[in-house]
C-alpha cells in the first residue's frame, strides 16, 4: 500500500493539548462489524468478558528532554531515546547545525560530548549515570504536536497508573485512560490483567517518508513479555485485549519469533497475520503514520477510514491526551 492511503484532513482543533479532568471521563468509540457507538471510557467494562485477558504496556516515561548549550553558545534541545548503558544514551539533538564527533553540549553543571553519529540519533556520552541526571534536569518530553511546555499535571497524566518499569521517552497513551478503579472492578468481574513492557521511544514520532511503505524501516523497540504474562496468553480462554499499538507489536513479534525478550522492528500493515491479539482499545492517531497503518491493518482498512471520519465528524479528541477507540479483528 501507499502512505496517500492513510490521508486524512484533521481539523487542528481536535489535537488534544491537555488531558481530561480525570482519566477514564474520555470518550469511547467502539467499532464493532461495521457499526459505531459512542460511549464514555468507562463502558470499557462492559465490553470486556470475565474470560478475557487485558494486556497492558507498564513503561515508564522518563524525564527525557533536556535543554543545553553547545560549546559553541548555540541552544540544544536533547531528547533521549533510550539508554546505552550507564552512562551513554542514544539522542536526538536539535541544533542550528549537526553535531560532529568530540562536540559538547553543556546542562547544568555537567558536559555531555558526542561520541558518534547513527542514522537519525546521536550517542552521547554523559559522564554519569544518565538515569538520576535526567531526574534532576529533564522535563517531560511532550509530543511534538502538544503545541506547550510540560507542566507540574504532566509528571502525573503523561504515565499510566500502573507505569512501574523506567524507559519509554512517551507514553503509551491508550492506557492513559485506565484509572484504579476501572481496573478494580475488570479484576472483580474475572477479566486477568498480564503485563508486557515496550519502552516507546522517540521514533513513534517519525513521519513515513517514502511513499511505497514496503520500503519504510522502523525504529527498533525493546520489548519483554514475562512469563506469568506468557502463561496467561497460553491459559486465555476468551479474548486477548491489547492497551495500545505498543502492546500489539511487543505480543506479535513475540508470537512471529518465538522470542519474549528482544529488540523489533515489527512494521504492520494491512496484510498482516495477526497471531495473538483480538481485540484493541487505541487513542486516534496521526495522518499517515505507522500508528494508523497498524490499526488500519487490525481492524480493517475502510471500517477504520470510515471510523475516523465519524470521530472527525463528532468531534473526538485526538493523539496522547485525545479519546479512545475499541475495536476488534477484522
Amino acid at each position: 500500500m501507499q502512505r496517500a492511503d492513510f490521508r486524512f484532513e484533521l481539523p487542528s482543533e481536535l489535537i488534544a493539548q491537555r488531558p481530561v479532568a480525570n482519566r477514564s471521563s474520555s470518550r469511547l468509540l467502539e467499532l464493532r462489524g461495521d457499526a459505531v457507538r459512542h460511549r464514555g471510557f468507562d463502558a470499557v467494562v462492559d465490553l470486556l468478558d470475565a474470560h478475557d485477558l487485558l494486556v497492558v504496556n507498564d513503561t515508564r516515561v522518563i524525564k527525557a528532554r533536556l535543554i543545553g548549550r553547545k560549546d559553541t553558545g548555540g541552544q540544544a534541545e536533547i531528547v533521549v531515546e533510550r539508554l546505552d548503558g550507564e552512562c551513554r544514551a542514544l539522542c536526538q539533538v536539535r541544533a542550528s547545525k549537526p553535531l560532529k564527533p568530540g562536540r559538547q553540549v553543556f546542562v547544568g553543571d555537567t558536559t555531555i560530548t558526542v561520541i558518534q553519529r547513527e542514522g537519525e540519533f546521536y550517542l552521547l556520552d554523559f559522564g554519569q549515570p544518565v538515569a538520576p541526571f535526567l531526574e534532576r534536569f529533564g522535563r517531560v518530553p511532550l509530543p511534538p504536536y502538544i503545541d506547550r511546555e510540560a507542566d507540574a499535571t504532566d509528571e502525573d497524566r503523561y504515565q499510566t497508573v500502573y507505569a512501574s518499569v523506567p524507559g519509554a521517552v512517551a507514553a503509551p497513551t491508550a492506557g492513559l485512560h485506565f484509572d484504579q478503579a476501572i481496573l478494580d472492578v475488570l479484576q472483580a468481574k474475572g477479566v486477568r490483567v498480564a503485563r508486557v513492557t515496550l519502552h516507546v521511544g522517540a521514533g513513534t514520532f517519525q513521519p513515513v517518508r517514502v511513499e511505497d511503505l514496503s520500503r519504510h524501516r522502523m525504529h527498533a523497540e525493546r520489548y519483554v513479555v514475562p512469563p506469568s504474562t506468557r502463561r496467561a496468553l497460553d491459559d486465555c480462554q476468551g479474548r486477548v485485549v491489547a492497551v495500545g499499538t505498543t502492546v500489539v507489536r511487543a505480543l506479535e513479534a513475540a508470537a512471529a519469533t518465538g522470542v519474549d525478550c528482544g529488540e523489533t522492528r515489527l512494521f504492520i500493515t494491512p496484510g498482516f497475520s495477526f497471531r495473538a491479539v483480538d481485540a484493541l482499545i487505541t487513542n486516534f492517531h496521526l495522518p499517515e503514520s505507522t500508528l494508523l497503518m497498524l490499526v488500519s491493518a487490525f481492524a480493517g482498512v475502510e471500517r477504520i477510514r470510515r471510523a475516523y471520519a465519524v470521530a472527525v465528524a463528532e468531534g473526538y479528541r485526538f493523539f496522547s491526551y485525545g479519546d479512545a477507540m475499541f475495536c476488534e479483528r477484522a
